[in-house]
């Protein structure tokens, strides 16, 4: 089975045709399609389906990817919330995707969302969430202004380890506010990557993922730029006191207990990547809908022409085990 682990949905009970809170995604009806709407303007990044699954299901068939890995539309996390709003935001989309879910099992599995600015809410709505037959949680890189590697979220990384949680981080789209970032797309392609690099190495020199080992944590866009630090890290830890002091193994240890989606738009650096961090790290991904996931995620990683058993734990093998599907 051939497995996309980064693929996002409006559901249509998100959206503001099925309530009136200000959180809801604006959704409307335009030249023959739904159109995704933010603050009057539609957001053209968006450049196929994502409301409905089944034919969300379809185009990805046609681009040879059996099952899809749902996640919310970034801007749907409700991080930024009070708390007990953001609680019953989460529960709502939760459900969501659980319909989902239990409609067509075979085609679709769910990550939700949790209340994160109270890491201890989480941790005990993580439970639930996985009860209601949900794989895990899509997390930002960024939460009420904490990146992943602050102390205060460690009872959500027990009980996501106790779970089996499968926790997928994707960067908030406006977590780095510089003016640069406004000009030429770069809040996307340098900014989102950037990101990614900052809660993924907080993660890692903190030492988060060596006091929970059994974390599955997958980093989006081939981990940002996070793979290109490696060397930096490694040294910092070696020679400089303040970069080693949560750390036992090193940074390269953790490094290899993170996973990587394969959305590089680059075939030597998916390669280097599997290479690094071995082909059971990394987990194929597209990225749709949108206008920067891959058009053809499945020949990008069969163009690598790697051995037939890594090409298989890239396009599912190892994903299938993360979901507990085999």
């Amino acid at each position: 089975m051939i497995v996309d682990v980064h693929s996002h949905i409006v559901a249509e009970a998100l959206s503001t045709r099925s309530g009136t809170e200000r959180w809801r995604a604006d959704l409307r009806e335009a030249a023959g399609r739904t159109r995704l709407f933010q603050h009057g303007r539609e957001l053209s990044s968006v450049v196929r389906e994502m409301v409905d699954p089944a034919r969300m299901a379809e185009e990805a068939r046609a681009d040879g990817v059996d099952h899809l890995v749902l996640s919310p539309w970034v801007r749907l996390l409700p991080f930024e919330l009070p708390i007990a709003e953001a609680r019953d935001v989460c529960r709502i989309q939760n459900l969501a995707l659980a319909e989902i879910v239990a409609t067509d099992p075979e085609r679709f599995s769910a990550l939700g969302a949790l209340p994160m600015q109270d890491p201890e809410l989480a941790a005990r709505e993580l439970a639930g969430l996985r009860r209601d037959g949900l794989a895990g949680v899509e997390l930002s890189a960024v939460m009420a202004g904490r990146f992943l590697g602050d102390d205060g979220f460690e009872p959500f990384w027990t009980a996501a380890e106790e779970t089996a949680a499968l926790l997928f981080v994707h960067p908030t789209t406006r977590g780095l506010d510089m003016p640069v970032f406004d000009q030429h797309y770069l809040w996307n392609t340098v900014g989102n990557p950037l990101e990614t690099a900052i809660t993924g190495a907080h993660l890692v020199m903190s030492g988060v993922l060596e006091r929970h080992p059994g974390l599955r944590v997958v980093l989006a866009h081939g981990g940002g730029a996070l793979p290109a630090l490696r060397g930096r890290l490694r040294h910092a830890y070696e020679t400089v006191r303040a970069a080693g002091t949560r750390l036992q193994d090193g940074p390269e240890v953790s490094l290899r207990r993170l996973y990587y989606d394969t959305i590089t738009h680059d075939r030597d650096l998916l390669a280097r990547l599997i290479e690094d961090f071995g082909a059971g790290q990394v987990l194929l991904g597209s990225d749709r809908p949108f206008d920067m996931g891959s058009g053809n995620p499945v020949g990008d990683v069969r163009a690598l022409g790697l051995a037939p058993h890594d090409e298989q734990a890239v396009l599912g093998c190892t994903a299938t085990r993360l979901l507990g599907r085999e």
